[in-house]
This record gives C-alpha cells, sequence and structure tokens, in this order.
C-alpha cells in the first residue's frame, strides 16, 4: 500500500477473507430468473480500504465486506458466486464506469445523497457508517475545535469535504481542504505532515490507524452506502431486491461480524437522532479503546 505499514487488524481480517468466499452464495434464495442477461455481474470495488475492498499484498486478490457482497449479488441474480468479474475503482472512477458501460453497478463505499440519486439509481443501505477524523498523536489535536485553521485530507468527490466544512461553521472554527484520488495517498500527507488531519467514514479510517495515530472521538453525519447502478437501469431494482433478502435474512449481519465491521442499522440511527446522539449504536467497533482510542 504504498510503503504504508498494515495494522493488527488489518491482517486479522485478511486472514479471515478466504473462510469468506468458500461460505458465500449457500444463503437466501435466488432472484436470477429477474436478473438482466449476461454471462457475469461486473461490478466496482475499492482496493484501498481495509474491511472493505482492500488489495492483499500477499495473495493480490481483493477482498472485503463489499467484495463478499458482490460475489452473493453475482450467486443471487446469477446463480453463481464466481459469475462476477470485480474491477478495481476510486472516487473519480466509480460513477464514469458505470456512465460508460464499463460497470454493471459499483460496491465502493458510494454514500448515498440526494444530488446522486439524480444521476445514479442506489439500492438501500447495506451499510451505515458516520465521518471520522484521524490526526498523529503528536498534533496535540485532541477534539474538533483543535483543527481550527488545519488542513484536512479528503477524497475527491466525497461528501466529507462539504459535511465537515458545515460541522466548522457550527462551532466557529475555519478548516483548509486537501483533495487526494486515493485514501492511502491521504494517510502518506498525514504521515509526511502535507495534512493535519485525515477525514473520511470512520470505519475506513480504524483500516488506517496505527500506533502513531488517534481518531478523534467527535463523529459527524450519518454515511449510507449504497450500489449504484445506471438511472433506470435493469440492474437497478434486481440488486435493491437482493440487499434487502440479504438483509433480511441475516447475510448482510453475518459478512460485517465476519470484517469486524459496524452493525449500525438505520434504526440504530433514527433512534440516537431522536434522542440527540450522534453515536453509531452497540456492536460498532469504535467502542472499543483499543482501536478506536488514543492507546
Amino acid at each position: 500500500m504504498d510503503g504504508m505499514s498494515l495494522t493488527r487488524r488489518t491482517f486479522v481480517r485478511l486472514a479471515g477473507a478466504a473462510a469468506a468466499c468458500a461460505a458465500l452464495g449457500g444463503a437466501g434464495f435466488s432472484l436470477s430468473g429477474c436478473a438482466p442477461q449476461g454471462d457475469v455481474l461486473r461490478i466496482g470495488t475499492k482496493i484501498d480500504v481495509p474491511g472493505f475492498g482492500f488489495q492483499n499484498p500477499e495473495t493480490g486478490s481483493v477482498e472485503g465486506l463489499e467484495v463478499d457482497v458482490a460475489r452473493e449479488l453475482a450467486a443471487r441474480l446469477k446463480g453463481d458466486p464466481n459469475a462476477l468479474e470485480t474491477v478495481g475503482v476510486n472516487v473519480t472512477t466509480r460513477g464514469a464506469m458505470i456512465d460508460n458501460g464499463t460497470l454493471d453497478a459499483t460496491l465502493a463505499t458510494f454514500t448515498i445523497t440526494d444530488v446522486r440519486k439524480k444521476t445514479y439509481d442506489f439500492s438501500r443501505p447495506y451499510y451505515i457508517d458516520h465521518i471520522g477524523v484521524l490526526v498523529k498523536k503528536d498534533s496535540g489535536i485532541t477534539d474538533f475545535a483543535g483543527l481550527d485553521g488545519k488542513t484536512v485530507g479528503v477524497a475527491l468527490s466525497a461528501t466529507t469535504k462539504d459535511k465537515l466544512g458545515e460541522a466548522a461553521k457550527e462551532i466557529g472554527i475555519t478548516l483548509k481542504f486537501a483533495e487526494y484520488a486515493t485514501y492511502p495517498e491521504i494517510k502518506i500527507a498525514l504521515v509526511a505532515g502535507r495534512v493535519d488531519a485525515f477525514s473520511v467514514d470512520s470505519s475506513i479510517l480504524l483500516g488506517y490507524q496505527d500506533d502513531t495515530t488517534y481518531l478523534l472521538p467527535t463523529q459527524f453525519a450519518p454515511q449510507e452506502y449504497g450500489v449504484a447502478t445506471k438511472k433506470g437501469g435493469a440492474y437497478s431494482k434486481p440488486i435493491d431486491d437482493a440487499i434487502a433478502a440479504m438483509d433480511a435474512d441475516g447475510t448482510l449481519r453475518s459478512l460485517k461480524e465476519r470484517w469486524g465491521l459496524s452493525l449500525t442499522t438505520e434504526a440504530d440511527v433514527e433512534a440516537e437522532e431522536a434522542a440527540g446522539g450522534t453515536g453509531l449504536g452497540a456492536g460498532d467497533p469504535a467502542d472499543d479503546g483499543s482501536e478506536g482510542g488514543a492507546s
């Protein structure tokens, strides 16, 4: 990963991937009779996000929750988890490759927003997270207010910049932003001191945290990930139906547990917002002080 060392948590996730692949495709029911024709399902995934879509440096294969969900979609829509072609994408290519017909869908930590829904169809959420902020332990920054006047590294075309900007205005501080095409580039910029903080969704940050960094306790704006497809495309409804079935039969929860990711649901978010809270709810890895705080 461009010289970035892997955390213990990442290695644990990678070790579980082989067993994950063997187990997929057996649960639930098949939607293959409703699926569009074609030999394989072409899905874009990240390759630089531990736990979601990450290229194992030892095997070269891409592993994580979103790869497993893609295999499950292939099993349910095509009748075979191996009827799948995955392509590595980033924040600048995941939409463009749907637009030009290279991909049928993307499973790439793609947050559902009203603006994006004007361009793409999204399935119901398969994962819910919150925006987090990672800083160096020796920076002296211990809370969001400590970022006043600092530069935050964010991903191109992501929702993070706008959400953090809104939060900064609310408490009367000013942020600067530097945008990068990939998450490893942001982590390298943080280590090198070119940015003061690295911000993206908290579960993604946990894969980049190490002994020199600290995940700030403040979290912002629930982020709902959906499978993106072409607007009005033939795969939009079948994929949404399959995600609904995976949620109902426990497949999604099982896959999240396998990768040590948040178990937060829409109901959890609604309940916490109604109570005036912003946390991720029970079962989230950020609740583990050894992973989510300064250790």
